[in-house]
């Protein structure tokens, strides 16, 4: 009787803890997302930073053909990343037969995109002013931010995550020359370490 009593304590517990928080995070999104940054972050400096001298937070005037590729890249990452994201994590949510879309996804969302839309904003008006160099810290920043803002809607996993993001941009913010090497590092391996770590966790 007690066993059964305490198995009920725990299904309840478990349906309390799906209704508040999404969790239909896909690790192998993570992972394909990882790389999708990995791929970007070796075209940009290929094209970019290749011919940039980085060595400080000063004003850097860069040609408009070069601001031109650094804005082609970074679009053309991010919407290929959101796509494979959105790809995986729906067809994961289908394989369980949950909800893609419910009032935790929004609150989630939400969450996620006020840090992100203040730190792509402040990222324009950086390249306005032409000081690159801090873009890249400032979006590892304010994604770590957005991570850890959002993490309490969905996995705790999310949190330890945005911690390592704001680290990483710190450093890069601190160390110019390795800024890439640190975005990369946030957006591309991290996100493939948390991708594996979270799909032998939740979906092997």
């Amino acid at each position: 009787m007690e066993e059964k009593y305490l198995e009920d304590l725990k299904d309840i517990k478990e349906m309390m803890h799906k209704s508040s928080r999404f969790i239909s995070l896909s690790g192998i999104a993570g992972i394909a997302a990882g790389i999708v940054a990995l791929v970007g972050a070796i075209i940009a400096h290929q094209w970019v930073f290749s011919d940039l001298n980085l060595k400080g937070h000063q004003q850097l005037i860069i040609p408009g053909d070069v601001t031109t590729n650094l804005f082609l890249i970074s679009i053309g990452t991010l919407i290929l990343a959101i796509i494979v994201t959105i790809f995986f994590t729906t067809r994961h949510s289908h394989q369980k037969q949950e909800k893609i879309w419910d009032h935790q996804t929004r609150r989630l969302l939400i969450n996620l995109l006020v840090p992100l839309a203040t730190g792509g904003v402040m990222c324009l008006l950086l390249i306005f002013k032409s000081f690159v160099s801090m873009v890249i810290p400032m979006t590892l920043i304010f994604y770590g931010l957005a991570l850890i803002n959002a993490s309490k809607f969905t996995l705790s996993e999310i949190r330890s995550l945005g911690m390592v993001e704001i680290i990483l941009g710190l450093t890069a913010f601190q160390f110019v020359d390795i800024a890439l090497i640190c975005w990369a590092l946030g957006f591309g391996f991290m996100h493939i370490v948390y991708g594996i770590f979270m799909h032998l966790k939740y979906q092997s």
